[in-house]
């Protein structure tokens, strides 16, 4: 039975009239409301994934759930479908239970506020942001178990639970989840935190209605949506092919337990006005923690930021634009698994879809084709008691190179997530017993191209205590693919140097890993690939990354440049060699994938140290079903 909002006023809402100027405003005050709610959180929040990462995701919605501005898009319309109980004015809605609300959160770390806002005993929007936890408890420190096998070996788990009940906190609930975390205070203050983000929505919208009134306030918010609406239809019908169906797979390299990789596979046709995305072909869900729950909406939202973005920037992203995409995902996929599969390590999967759909729609407009990027949020996990004997416990994400893109070159050490920070080193060492020895871009990791791939991130760590560390990474065997004739980035590494000498090159995704007091491990990420004829770049350009370090001499070769030692152009020896190698590679491919899985396979040992990942196993009663 689905929610029931108790409302004190059943007076509808007026149409209004709604003029462009009141409409921008209030669409400026929306927008300003919702990072007013991030710089709430980032103030009051204790731990550094959230203070400091911003590794959080607001939403402002209408009374109908739609979300109107915000990041994720909006999971309310399944939240109230399955939710039985009353709404009220006051209630606050506490969970972080992926399978219940239809991956709207994707693992049990991320906690998921969600309140109603009302205004004269009328439901006029709703306000919801979630955190990711550094600690919920579960077999591993940060709570992300790579060798989990059901999701509830990764800690507590939170059903929808009214958290604030008509505006008062259940106090005991509370307390009975922060029992079950090795960081009770950090989460506690989180918590209040994302409860502060969302008041401050509701303030700030109530103040839109004192000053527009409150039919104005609703029709303008319906409107915002509407325009969304008609602009994406444009873009669809504008810049998207209508009689062909455009198809393209990627992998996530490994599952943890030694075998992979994983296929991800999407196909794409429009149908009328209607934008289809098809994930027939994606491999069943995996035995470990790597599958990925992908709610339709949430996809739906990616696609069209993605749309937004590449065609026409200016366009304010919201739920408007949903009836104009479908979604088909097979139950019991790797992107549909069946609880209680585990979803721990989901971030490998979450990050390769942007990489799914840059292939997909590239292919449907070639010069709007982007190269395959730092699709992913690699973490490192360090945790044990300092000299003092206290627990410390660290969570930190890692930044990579973005891929070369028709409008220029990728940013090195960036984030997958745009508005990610780093956390600063100083901040690292003054709070955690380690040093950041060296903190910089890998040169030569970012694929050569015409536009080169940003470089990946080279960070080393010297650990000054006993303790335990897990790594989370991908892009180990595939490589991030160039397009256009550019060259593929450079893949990621793990190396763990023992204070006695040894070295030892470590799994992408391994817990349990002791380092004593000296030890050093350098966390380096992947690269983005390289967009376009790497032989078309200016050499001048060329010659000024190598000097500012980006790229090596040897490796302005892969560009067809030669530089003397003084970082001159050789032009000679340049035009030569350009023309041996455009004589030598002959046609060029739309994808540069670095080779086959098989040919990948083949070359893992020599390439990588690591032995190659066994072909995934599937159990047999997790058939996938398809959806349609």
């Amino acid at each position: 039975m689905p929610a029931k909002i108790i409302e004190t006023n059943d007076q509808p809402f007026q149409g209004v009239d709604l003029d462009p100027i009141s409409l921008d405003i209030i669409e400026s005050a929306l927008k300003n409301a919702r990072f007013e709610m991030d710089t709430v959180l980032f103030r009051t929040a204790m731990s550094p994934g959230i203070r400091e990462q911003h590794d959080t995701f607001p939403m402002i919605a209408n009374e109908q759930g739609k979300m109107v501005v915000g990041q994720f898009g909006s999971f309310i319309h399944g939240f109230l479908a399955g939710y039985e109980g009353d709404i009220e004015e006051g209630d606050i809605i506490l969970t972080s239970d992926p399978y219940g609300v239809n991956g709207a959160i994707s693992h049990a770390n991320d906690w998921l506020v969600l309140m109603p806002m009302f205004r004269e005993g009328r439901l006029i929007g709703w306000a919801s942001m979630f955190g990711h936890m550094t600690d919920i408890g579960g077999g591993v420190p940060s709570s992300m178990p790579v060798g989990a096998s059901q999701i509830y070996q990764e800690g507590i788990i939170i059903p929808p639970v009214k958290i604030y009940r008509r505006g008062e906190l259940q106090e005991e609930i509370l307390d009975l989840i922060l029992r079950n975390c090795r960081l009770p205070q950090w989460n506690k203050s989180d918590f209040k935190s994302l409860v502060a983000a969302c008041r401050v929505a509701e303030r700030r919208c109530n103040e839109i209605c004192d000053r527009f009134g409150t039919d104005t306030f609703i029709a303008g918010m319906r409107a915002l949506l509407d325009r969304n609406y008609q602009a994406m239809d444009h873009l669809i019908r504008h810049n998207l092919p209508a009689d062909q169906t455009l198809r393209f797979e990627d992998y996530v390299c490994d599952d943890g337990r030694g075998m992979g990789p994983y296929k991800i596979a999407c196909s794409m046709w429009r149908e009328g006005d209607k934008l289809i995305f098809d994930f027939d072909g994606t491999d069943p869900q995996s035995a470990g923690s790597i599958n990925f729950l992908l709610n339709e909406e949430m996809f739906k939202m990616f696609a069209g930021v993605f749309l937004i973005m590449v065609f026409d920037p200016q366009i304010m992203f919201n739920d408007g634009f949903y009836d104009l995409m479908e979604v088909r995902i097979p139950e019991g996929c790797l992107l549909k698994p069946q609880a209680p599969a585990a979803l721990s390590c989901r971030n490998h999967a979450l990050g390769r879809i942007f990489d799914v759909m840059g292939g997909l729609f590239g292919q449907g407009s070639p010069d709007f084709l982007n190269a395959a990027g730092f699709s992913d949020s690699p973490h490192i996990m360090y945790s044990g008691y300092d000299d003092k004997g206290e627990w410390f416990q660290l969570y930190q994400i890692g930044f990579g190179g973005i891929p070369g893109r028709p409008a220029g070159d990728g940013p090195d050490g960036h984030s997958l997530w745009p508005s990610f920070t780093n956390v600063p080193n100083e901040f690292l060492e003054s709070h955690y017993p380690l040093r950041i020895e060296a903190f910089e871009t890998i040169a030569d990791s970012g694929g050569a191209g015409l536009h080169r791939g940003g470089n990946g991130l080279r960070v080393t760590y010297r650990f000054l205590v006993p303790g335990e560390i897990s790594v989370h990474d991908d892009r180990w065997l595939t490589y991030p693919w160039g397009v256009k004739g550019g060259e593929p980035g450079g893949r990621s590494t793990k190396v763990l140097e023992r204070a006695d000498g040894s070295v030892e090159y470590l799994q992408s995704k391994q817990d349990h890993i002791h380092v004593e007091a000296g030890d050093v491990l350098h966390f380096n990420t992947w690269g983005g690939g390289g967009w376009g004829d790497p032989l078309q770049r200016d050499p001048a350009v060329v010659a000024r990354d190598v000097a500012r370090g980006l790229v090596t001499r040897d490796g302005a070769r892969r560009y067809g440049v030669v530089l003397a030692e003084d970082l001159s152009i050789d032009q000679g020896a340049t035009d030569k060699l350009r023309k041996e190698m455009a004589d030598a590679r002959g046609e060029i491919e739309l994808f540069n994938f670095g080779g086959t899985i098989e040919e990948l396979r083949s070359r893992c040992k020599a390439e990588t140290g690591l032995e190659p990942p066994r072909p995934p196993e599937f159990r047999r009663d997790m058939a996938v079903r398809s959806c349609c």
